[in-house]
């Protein structure tokens, strides 16, 4: 076991150690990550530290961030996991952060006490953080969620799992599905599952969950897995399991309702709710290893997860029939020719945007409904970013110029809105300080109303 454990700890000690560094030079909030002791049962002695910001809104979300092998609460806080901490300070959520305290630094999540809900390994201890916050921060029971890296990636995944009546969403960044690192000698390591060997049904992955919380009907939280293609300490085959999993869990087939690429190694695929907070989202880094989170990937996660304040998306974008040809890649400016022209019911419409911003970059989520009476065939939306802001790339419209006064427009398989329809646009971009929306959307020449 020492052996394998080793391995992995070699693997992914150096890139988050390096991230760790980059990020631990940023200015320190008032607020700090605290730790707590006595929060409740806690059979194998894990620490509890909780992240309270200076303004903490009425009534806050509460994320619970796992960290990596061989990592710690203040690793992961002050590493590749800060975007998250940032945003608590403009959003107002808690952040409780567990923390491994045996020598591998590693999570169970391979006990037969790791895979029952209330079973007396980690995730018992984790559940005692969660009911001590909920208890003491007024915390919105319909917006408690989970993320983690790795081992905790893994851990998000048994967390929601185990305990479905609790967690409204996850996102999990290199993991495997629940319950593939199960083990019956003691081992924390199952090495057919971290090889990627580990292959069963939908069915078998599904059953294998609901066999964690017996007689359990209700709903599961919606699900968001992240995986790079050359992972081999993790490896990617576990990402089609993991989907295969959660599909299962919801009900859902395992073909995707809607695909596109926010990035150019990116490929997403939605399954079931196809907005910004799908049912199931997938997101496949190509020629990436066992290093995620990386710049920017985070604030696709805090869009998922409705940390941002955006709640549960109610109404879905458009399902494409097949992946975009499209897509947009890292030159948004070029338009494809099957885009139809613009034209035909250019009445009234609603504008709603987000903005999810890091460092010297953000994504920017953008509703587009149709509140006129007549059908658009063919839409130009236009707006002009802030100052110091130049787009990079984005997604379900092409965008041209990059920056000042901007024009997307529709793709091949979004161009045709009936009345009270919406699309859902996005992109990413860099700024220099101002991480601000447009002020004012037109749509085919129409001001929009803003909401």
């Amino acid at each position: 076991m020492k052996r394998n454990l080793k391995a992995i700890l070699a693997a992914v000690t150096l890139p988050l150690v390096i991230a760790g560094t980059l990020l631990a030079a940023r200015p320190a909030a008032a607020a700090s990550l605290t730790r707590v002791t006595g929060f409740g049962n806690n059979p194998t002695n894990l620490n509890m530290y909780i992240y309270v910001p200076d303004r903490v809104a009425a009534r806050p979300a509460l994320l619970v961030l796992v960290h990596y092998c061989s990592g710690s609460a203040s690793a992961i806080f002050n590493g590749n996991g800060h975007d998250y901490v940032t945003a608590a300070d403009r959003y107002g959520y808690i952040i409780v952060v567990p923390e491994a305290t045996r020598s591998e630094k590693c999570f169970d999540v391979s006990t037969p006490a790791a895979l029952r809900r209330d079973g007396g390994s980690d995730s018992t201890g984790i559940m005692s953080m969660v009911a001590y916050a909920r208890q003491r921060y007024n915390v919105d029971p319909g917006r408690i969620v989970v993320s983690g890296f790795s081992s905790g990636a893994m851990m998000t995944n048994v967390l929601a799992a185990e305990y479905p009546d609790v967690f409204a969403a996850g996102s999990a960044f290199s993991g495997v599905p629940a319950g593939c690192f199960a083990t019956t000698n003691g081992s924390l390591w199952n090495s057919q599952c971290s090889g990627g060997q580990l292959i069963k049904t939908a069915q078998q992955w599904g059953d294998q969950v609901r066999a964690m919380y017996p007689g359990y009907t209700g709903r599961y939280p919606r699900m968001q897995l992240w995986h790079g293609t050359t992972d081999t300490t993790l490896a990617y085959p576990n990402y089609g399991e993991e989907i295969k999993q959660w599909t299962n869990l919801h009900g859902l087939s395992q073909t995707p309702a809607f695909t596109d690429h926010p990035q150019s190694s990116w490929t997403r695929t939605r399954y079931g709710n196809t907005g910004t907070q799908a049912t199931v989202e997938g997101i496949s880094i190509s020629g990436v290893g066992h290093q995620l989170p990386m710049n920017g990937q985070i604030a696709y996660a805090i869009s998922f997860l409705g940390l941002d304040g955006s709640g549960v998306t109610t109404s879905p974008s458009p399902s494409p029939s097949s992946s975009p040809s499209s897509s947009p890649s890292s030159s948004p400016s070029s338009s494809p020719s099957s885009s139809p022209s613009p034209g035909g019911g250019s009445g009234a419409c609603r504008v709603s945007a987000t903005v999810n911003a890091w460092n010297n970059g953000l994504t920017e989520n953008i509703t587009v409904t149709n509140t006129g009476s007549s059908a658009v065939n063919g839409w130009s939306l236009t707006f002009t970013l802030p100052g110091g802001q130049a787009i990079t790339g984005g997604w379900n419209a092409t965008y041209s110029p990059t920056s000042g006064q901007v024009t997307a427009k529709n793709v091949s398989y979004n161009g045709s809105l009936a009345p009270g329809a919406s699309t859902e646009i996005g992109f990413q971009a860099t700024h220099t300080g101002n991480a601000a929306k447009p002020t004012a959307f037109t749509l085919n020449g129409n001001a929009c109303t803003l909401s």
